[in-house]
Order: structure tokens, then C-alpha cells, then sequence
């Protein structure tokens, strides 16, 4: 991004592993970094967050141990100060609750919530911003002032594509037969996730369909991990069924997959979809609050009932019937809105809007490039 300047955004997270809010993180100041927005951030040294950060973004630690942790909200205020930050933008409840910018600040706080949290932490900021629609009125039905409360999406990296010569050797590794119809469950094993509705499903499915093998495989790990395994065997599924662990670069598993399942009970938007959307997936989601804002059925996926092994089976059944020409469309339809609506691009820009907005009521104006 060349041109007049930006304003400047310092980040920041507490803890040290990755999860889905953490990759977030990692993706946006990343990329404002690349694109020429002055970022800085503040992690907890040591930790992997800390670690995927560019080393060319301006870092700063500190402990974060708790809400009440006034040496860590002391490091963060002078940090800011140091960086000459517009806007301070934290993410969820630790990092929230610990800064407490001072009102003779220059800089806005603006916290962002990937979640329905509770709200007691989140009042104090001068501006929150959800990543959907549903999050947005969620804050302002919780008497935040409507005004302030914005909602903009979220984005994925662009995945490296995989030739077909690689995801063949994948599937041997794997041992999924070659000529098999992949279902795919990619997520934390978590009862959030709706997992153990997916396993019901694929087990009231038939071994083949239209003469191909039908095979499952789920990606990630969770607490729920020892449970889920248990339940595959005692639906004696276990034998097509692989478990494939927490990957780091999923890319491969959804580009091998005929169908990528969103079985979740409760998903406040949805980063699989996306994902599936980049990798060029079909997806087949439950109606839950997040992929129903992303998911138009019939139009860039299928949609089913959440909660209901059986309609999951059923939509799993429909979309492996696709005929080439039908499954195209969904998949191109989605890749559009993921490259659209969903972009970097676009994500970056409402952001960089929002901070000009921020900083313009702090008295500090930034010309639209």
C-alpha cells in the first residue's frame, strides 16, 4: 500500500499457542506489514504466536498474566506510547481486559471478538469490531453503543496447490484407497465442533456409493480426541476411517477431498469454510450462526440442519451425487466469494478504514489513499 500515510496499529495477544483467533492475528499483521501499514505487536515472548509473527514487524512482550496484571497493562501503555500507535487493537478476553489505554491518549482501543464472549471484560474499549454480522448485533444488543460497534470478515492465506502426482502418494500414505470419495472433517476435536454428529452420519452411509469406496478422514486434535475414537469403533467405522492429526499446513487434505464437512453446532463464522472455499473445495455446512452468513445453499455450498446426523448424512449423500458440472459451479462460487468478499485485499482495506476512523476521533486525520 503506497501513498499518503497510515495510521498505525499496534496488537495485541495473550498466551503463547496457536489456535484459531491467534492465526487471525498472525495473518493480519502480517499483512499489513507487507503491504507497507505501520504494525507492531505485543505477545508473550517465547510462545509459538510470538514466533510466526514477520521479524520485521516492531515487537514487544510482556507477561500477560491476567485481567489484573498492571505491570503487563504498564508495558502495553508504554509501548504504544514508544510506537506512536493510533489505534490499539486487542484480541479476546486476556489482552482486552488487561489494556486500559489512558483517555489523554492518542491512541483508540478497538477490540476485536471472533466469539459471543461475555461483555464484562470488553466495555472499556473505545470501538469493538466482530467478524460477522451476527457478532456486530450481539455487541450492540449487549448495550454497547451501536455506533461503534463494526463487524468486518475474515481472511486466509492463499494455499499452495498440490499436483495430482502428490496427493496420490498422500492417499497411499494415508491408505485411502485410490478410487475412494473423501469426506472431510478438519477442526479442534471439540463438542463445539459437532464431530460425533459427523461420525453418526458417515456411519448411517453405505461403504460405497455409486461404486466408489466412501472414506472419512478427520483432521486435527482436541479433547475430545480419545472419545471420538472410541465412538468410530463401536460405529464400526474405524476401518475407513483416518485420523490424521493436527497439521500445520492443511492445504493437501482439502485439495484430496470430495466434500469438506462443517459439522458444527456452534461456529461463530467459520475459517474452515474459507479455507475449503481457497482450496477449492465443495463444502457442505450445518446452518449454524457463522456459515449461515457465509453459505448460500446451492449457490457456493449445501447447507443442513445442525445437529441432525441424519440431514448430515443426507447432504453428505447429495454432494458425493453431484454431477461434475454441479459440483464446478458450487466450488467456483465459493472461490469467488473467498477472493471477493473475503480477500486480504478487502479484509486489509476495512481495516485500515475502521483505524482512519478511529484516529479521526482522537483528532489525527489520514488522507484515503
Amino acid at each position: 500500500m503506497s501513498g499518503p500515510p497510515l495510521p498505525r496499529s499496534l496488537h495485541v495477544i495473550g498466551g503463547k499457542a496457536l489456535g484459531g483467533a491467534e492465526g487471525f492475528f498472525i495473518r493480519l499483521v502480517n499483512a499489513l506489514h507487507r503491504n507497507g501499514a505501520p504494525v507492531a505487536v505485543v505477545t508473550v515472548a517465547g510462545g509459538e504466536i510470538d514466533a510466526a509473527v514477520d521479524r520485521g514487524i516492531t515487537r514487544f512482550h510482556a507477561p500477560m498474566w491476567g485481567a489484573w496484571d498492571r505491570y503487563s497493562r504498564w508495558l502495553i501503555n508504554r509501548a504504544a506510547a514508544a510506537f506512536g500507535a493510533h489505534v490499539v487493537q486487542t484480541y479476546m478476553s486476556r489482552a482486552t481486559r488487561i489494556v486500559r489505554v489512558p483517555t489523554s491518549a492518542p491512541a483508540a482501543h478497538l477490540a476485536r471478538l471472533g466469539g459471543y464472549y461475555k461483555l464484562a471484560g470488553y466495555r472499556h474499549a473505545d470501538a469493538w469490531v466482530g467478524n460477522t454480522e451476527g457478532i456486530r448485533r450481539y455487541l450492540a444488543e449487549g448495550g454497547l453503543p451501536h455506533e461503534r460497534c463494526h463487524v468486518i470478515g475474515n481472511f486466509v492465506d492463499v494455499p499452495q496447490r498440490h499436483g495430482a502426482a502428490e496427493l496420490k502418494r498422500l492417499r497411499a500414505q494415508l491408505h485411502v484407497p485410490e478410487d475412494a470419495r473423501v469426506i472431510l472433517g478438519l477442526g479442534r476435536l471439540h463438542p463445539n465442533k459437532g464431530w460425533s454428529d459427523l461420525l453418526q452420519a458417515f456411519a448411517a452411509l453405505p461403504p460405497t456409493l455409486a461404486g466408489h469406496p466412501l472414506w472419512l478422514i478427520m483432521v486435527g486434535d482436541g479433547p475430545l480426541a480419545t472419545e471420538l475414537h472410541a465412538q468410530a469403533r463401536a460405529l464400526g467405522i474405524d476401518a475407513r476411517t483416518t485420523w490424521a492429526g493436527w497439521q500445520k499446513a492443511p492445504s493437501p487434505f482439502y485439495q484430496m477431498a470430495d466434500v469438506f464437512v462443517c459439522a458444527s453446532r456452534h461456529e461463530p463464522l467459520g475459517n474452515v469454510i474459507l479455507e475449503a472455499w481457497a482450496n477449492e473445495t465443495l463444502v457442505l455446512s450445518t446452518r449454524a450462526q457463522g456459515p449461515l452468513e457465509l453459505v448460500e445453499d446451492g449457490v457456493n455450498g449445501l447447507l443442513c440442519e445442525v445437529g441432525q446426523p441424519a440431514a448430515l448424512a443426507a447432504g453428505i449423500r447429495t454432494a458425493v451425487g453431484l454431477s461434475g458440472k454441479a459440483r464446478a459451479k458450487l466450488i467456483g462460487h465459493g472461490l469467488e466469494a473467498v477472493q471477493t468478499r473475503y480477500s486480504e485485499a478487502a479484509i486489509l482495506a476495512a481495516y485500515i478504514d475502521l483505524y482512519r476512523q478511529l484516529a479521526a476521533q482522537r483528532g489525527v486525520s489520514f488522507p484515503d489513499n
